[in-house]
């Protein structure tokens, strides 16, 4: 294999290198895109070593005759500079015949990724071939050191957003919850979705939930910030619909969060009643005793953050067999269906006679198949918890009446 032919030949591999390398943001894609690259114009095989969190080295990628690459890198590449890094040595094939191998380090500001191996069987490389090598694995490695930021920022954000799901507040004792937070993939961008409990006086209890618009570790922090927030203005013990006239003009001041949308219902299970306002999010869903889902007709008003307020009560009886059920739109949108398809078949969903909080959450998520949503899910169910009746006073123990005395005694 020829060398390239002086200046024009370097420039026609170093284009094509930055358009064939790193074109995926995946950084085993990346090595195979690598080895692709130096099989199409350097060599006759090419191989690349990754290091890998917890495993090791390990071979991510080849290209070509994979027999004639060596078993694995050099010993002792060293980390550093690129050009001082560089080894080359000969080898035998099955046949007896010689190889040549050039080994390169896999490098990004300063942090070494693994080794590149690129082999010839016929002849060794030149001083250009070596430097395009150097040039395409730096290439590589930049974009290597690019999807390990990315993954590190997507393991904050969703580390984030379960560690604040995963426990909602406790509600009182006379409401039973169940909740599930799914995330959409493993390589997917966190996004904002929530829930949240909130006591209150007199025996009833706040259910929120909410998606902050967007993906990322800033959904994931404004998120927390509506959370945080929601808890001081639900202590005020306001209106739900007060409630998210409150958020939004707080939100809308900050000038830096992004709209949320935001459900709130409130319990009062001695008067059988739960009272709902909506900011923009999907309606939420109640089965009853016999499995039976409805959709609730909840008026809806903008999202937070707009500064619009605006927002409606809705009151509607809740009796102890029922369990209301919150969502975000990972659970029933899908994409290139009518969001009133998509709801309709959440109503239409049977539950088992009498299936507490966690059997309704259980059967919604399989039965929507929400494991495999393209966007993340939050779900939580609430219904009544029966108080046992008080048991009757005890009689009280009275001491037996002194024998009356017989005529003459």
């Amino acid at each position: 294999m020829s060398e390239p032919n002086g200046l024009e030949g370097r420039l026609r591999a170093a284009e094509e290198a930055l358009e064939r390398i790193g074109t995926s943001g995946d950084e085993r894609e990346t090595c195979r895109e690598l080895a692709g690259f130096l099989l199409r114009t350097l060599c006759d095989a090419a191989a690349v070593d990754l290091v890998v969190r917890g495993s090791g080295v390990s071979r991510v990628a080849e290209a070509g005759a994979t027999g004639l690459l060596p078993g694995g890198p050099p010993p002792g590449v060293p980390a550093g500079d690129p050009d001082r890094s560089v080894r080359a040595w000969t080898g035998r094939t099955a046949g007896g015949g010689s190889t040549y191998v050039l080994a390169v380090p896999l490098t990004g500001r300063g942090e070494v990724y693994g080794t590149v191996l690129a082999v010839r069987a016929l002849e060794g490389f030149g001083r250009h071939e070596t430097a395009a090598l150097l040039f395409a694995a730096r290439i590589a490695g930049l974009h290597v050191g690019h999807a390990r930021r990315l993954a590190a920022t997507e393991r904050t954000a969703l580390e984030l957003q379960r560690a604040l799901v995963a426990e909602p507040g406790r509600p009182h004792p006379n409401v039973e919850i169940a909740s599930r937070y799914l995330p959409a993939g493993a390589r997917a961008l966190v996004g904002g979705d929530w829930f949240e409990t909130v006591r209150l006086h007199f025996g009833r209890t706040l259910l929120v939930i909410g998606d902050v618009m967007g993906h990322g570790l800033d959904a994931a922090v404004d998120m927390n910030a509506y959370r945080s927030t929601l808890r001081e203005v639900a202590a005020t013990d306001l209106a739900p619909h007060r409630v998210l006239g409150r958020l939004d003009a707080l939100a809308a001041a900050d000038g830096t969060r992004r709209p949320a949308t935001c459900l709130l219902v409130r319990i009062d299970p001695a008067r059988g009643k739960a009272d709902f306002a909506n900011a923009g999010h999907l309606p939420p869903a109640v089965f009853t005793g016999d499995g039976r889902g409805e959709l609730l007709d909840v008026p809806v008003g903008p999202p937070l953050g707009t500064g619009f307020g605006g927002y409606e009560a809705y009151t509607r009886p809740i009796a102890a067999d029922h369990t209301l059920v919150l969502y975000t739109d990972g659970l029933v949108e899908r994409r290139g269906e009518d969001i009133d398809v998509s709801l309709a078949r959440l109503a239409a969903l049977r539950m088992p006679a009498g299936a507490e909080p966690a059997g309704v959450v259980d059967a919604v998520c399989r039965d929507l198949d929400a494991p495999h949503a393209e966007d993340d899910v939050a779900v939580l169910a609430a219904r009544l918890r029966p108080r046992p009746a008080p048991a009757a006073p005890a009689a009280p123990d009275v001491p037996p009446a002194p024998p009356v005395p017989s005529a003459g005694e």
